[in-house]
Order: C-alpha cells, then structure tokens, then sequence
C-alpha cells in the first residue's frame, strides 16, 4: 500500500502547476457545479504533468545530496589537499619545537660552561666560552623565529582544512533540506493526482512510496562518560516505536569516533565496537555499514534492545570520544522510514587503569539542524547496509532511501563532530 500523503493538492499546484491548479474545491455532482469552477479543475493530463516535474525536481535534489555527499567524504578523508598540507604544516611545527628545545640546551650549556670557568682559566678560553654564548643565543633566537613561523603557517593549514570540512557540511545539509522540500512537493503532487483518478473512478494502484521520517527513538544505555584505554565496557542500543504502527524490521546504525586530547588526530582505528542480541553466537563486529543485527516486529510503543561492546586499545591517547546512535525500518509492504534524529553521546578516554565515568547522557547533535531527515544520498556505507539486510530476508528492491539516510547521518555527525571538537581544542 502506498505511504499516506498528507499534503493538500493546493501546495502541489502552488509548487509544480500552472495558476489554473490552484483551486481546493470539493467536487460536486456535475449538475450543482458551476460552470467556471468545473473549467477551473485541473485535469488528470495536467496533474501528470505535475507530478512528473515534481519527481523530476526530486530526483535532482537526491543527487545533488549524494554529491555533497561524496564532497563531504572527501574534505574529512586524511587525502584530502588541505588534510595533507595541514599535516604537513604540523610535522614541520614540532621539527620546529624540537629544534628550538635543542637550541634552547645548548644555550643553557653554553652559559653553564662560562658560569664554570674557574679563575685560571685563561684570556683565550674566556672569549671562546663567551663566543660560544653569543653564538648559541643566536641560534637559539633562531630557532624560536622559526618555531613561531611554523606554528603560524600549522595554525593557517588547521584552519583551513577544517572550513572546508564544515562548509562541506554545510552544503551537505543544505542539500538535506532541499530533498525534504522536493519530497514533499512530489509527495503533494502524487496525492492530487491519486484523488483525481479516484474521483475518476481509476484504480491508483498499490505499491511502496517514499521512506518518511519516523518516531524511532535510538538511546544508549551504560556507557561510561570515561572508559580507560586497555577497557573493554559493555552497554545497551535501545530502539523505541513511537510510529504508531508494528515495524516489521527495525535496523539500528551505531557510529563510533574519537581523538587525541587535542582534537587534532583521528584515533577510531584504536576503537573497536562489537554487537550482539539473543539470535548471535557471541560479538560480532558492526564492520563498515555501522549496522547491528535487525529488530524484527516491533509493535507500537514497544521496544528492542541491542548488546554493545566497545575496546579501547591500551595505546589509545587521552583523548575524547562520541557514540552515534539512529535507526531505520522497512517493512514487507514496501514502506520504509527512519528517526529524523540521531542521538549523541560524548565520553573521555582516560590513562590506562583510570576509574570509569557514570553514564554519558545524551547530547545535541553537533552543529547540523535536528530537522535533518532520514533519507537520500546513497554512500557506500548505506549501499553495503541494504546489501546485507537482503540478506536477512527483505525484498532486494529495497527503496533509494532506506538506509542510506542512517548511514549519511552517522557520517556528517561524525565528521561534524570532529571539526567542533578541533574548532574547540586545538592549540598548535
């Protein structure tokens, strides 16, 4: 069955149809219209016409999002132009801190080898211990002017990779919104063209529409707002159906994501996120599409409950890290949907055998609007995510925007993440 539209045909008409479409009259029996509001009814031609501009208009904004997309993979990849030069910048930032610390000693040798000059000593080893001051205080300037240099061009280089990050993210979500406002347009135009063929007395056929936002609720339960590197904690995904209707599979997305102290390198690679429910034989790892194993049939007001386990390797940094939580569903009627929310919960990496924090609370998702819809722009992630939930026994076909939505929200929240915390703790 199709997914409910809930527009009027007055938005349609405003948004995809000429001036004669604007009319929401009710119909009448032939005999009790008049004349100019019967000439004023658009006809099921131009009703068409309109929801095949409207689908046109979508699918442009679908790809303009999986292209901003794409440009937001490749701004927060460590390949990227402006990521290598600012890692350049750093390298050659701590040469430079280096070699101003051994300039730094020399000098301070220099001056103890003068201070220690016994009385003895003579005119000649007098002048060259204080040659040897005067010249290890001009490398040392030296050194500290270079330092300063290479500190100011790391600065720059940081900073410009991470606005190109956040105005790929910007763009990103821009483009978000446009899908949502060409959805809803399309959604209008479908439904106008649907009640004039009912009202024509044509069948408008049955089948699955677009995925919609949905009240799935995603928490976590038990995660420590401080877990020490060499830990290993255990806690709950918990997935609540707010939809008013029994989901039939429910597949949660979970993202992981932290750095160093301060917030200028990536340490996901010393993280490891496992998940298991009552159908696995032990841990499984959530692998590349970030997906855990499916909910099935999870009635109305009801609730699933999936196991998390996280590592953190005994070489991780004090650092600070996020958990990313979000679901989507797709029933066996076609009908899809996700939580236009996904929640966000911070927590820090302590020194090795540091006590645990109490449990991390839920946090605002970081700088991208809370209206941001699950759907669009079919990256990778959501590409393997759909791949394996056929496997489970969902129809192949499953629409564009299943998954992908998650698994594209996970992405920009963790890349958001990274850059507020960069933006927020970086000193070069």
């Amino acid at each position: 069955m199709k997914i409910r539209r809930i527009l009027a045909t007055a938005v349609v008409a405003a948004v995809a149809a000429p001036a004669a479409l604007l009319t929401t009259t009710p119909a009448f029996a032939a005999d009790e219209k008049p004349a100019a509001e019967a000439q004023s009814k658009p006809s099921i031609a131009e009703l068409e016409k309109a929801a095949a501009e409207a689908k046109k208009a979508y699918d442009k904004a679908v790809a303009d999002e999986k292209a901003a997309l794409a440009a937001v993979e490749t701004e927060v990849s460590d390949t990227a132009p402006l990521a290598v030069a600012a890692k350049e910048a750093l390298d050659k930032a701590s040469t430079a801190a280096t070699a101003k610390a051994v300039a730094d000693r020399a000098l301070t040798d220099a001056r103890a080898a003068l201070d220690a000059l016994p009385d003895t000593a003579t005119e000649a080893e007098r002048t060259a211990a204080e040659q040897a001051v005067t010249d290890a205080e001009a490398a040392a300037g030296a050194a500290a002017e270079a330092k300063t240099a290479a500190d100011t061009a790391a600065e720059q280089a940081v900073t410009a990779r991470d606005d190109a990050r956040v105005a790929a993210l910007r763009a990103l979500d821009q483009a978000r919104k446009a899908v949502t406002k060409a959805l809803a347009a399309m959604e209008a135009a479908d439904q106008a063209l649907a009640d004039a063929r009912a009202d024509a007395g044509e069948d408008p056929g049955e089948g699955g529409g677009d995925c919609v936002p949905a009240a799935l609720l995603s928490t976590l339960h038990g995660l420590p707002s401080k877990i020490a590197a060499g830990s290993t904690v255990d806690f709950t995904l918990r997935v609540t159906n707010d939809t008013g209707r029994t989901l039939d599979q429910v597949i949660p997305l979970v993202f992981v994501h932290a750095t160093d102290k301060t917030g200028l390198k990536d340490t996901d690679h010393l993280l490891s996120l496992k998940w298991s429910d009552d159908s696995t034989k032990g841990w499984k790892d959530l692998g590349p599409n970030h997906r855990t194993g499916t909910i099935n049939s999870l009635e109305q007001g009801e609730h699933g409950d999936i196991d998390l386990r996280l590592t953190i390797d005994a070489k991780a940094p004090v650092g600070n890290g996020a958990a990313f939580a979000v679901s989507d569903y797709v029933n066996d009627d076609g009908t899809c949907g996700g939580s236009p929310d996904l929640s966000m919960y911070e927590f820090e990496i302590g020194a090795p055998g540091s006590k645990p924090g109490p449990d991390a609370k839920p946090s605002d998702e970081p700088g991208t609007d809370r209206d941001v819809k699950a759907q669009g722009g079919a990256d990778k992630a959501a590409s393997d995510a759909a791949g394996s939930l056929a496997e489970t026994g969902s129809s192949s076909a499953v629409p564009q925007l299943a998954l992908a939505g998650g698994a594209a929200m996970l992405l920009g929240a963790g890349a958001v993440y990274v850059v507020r915390r960069r933006s927020a703790d970086s000193r070069v």
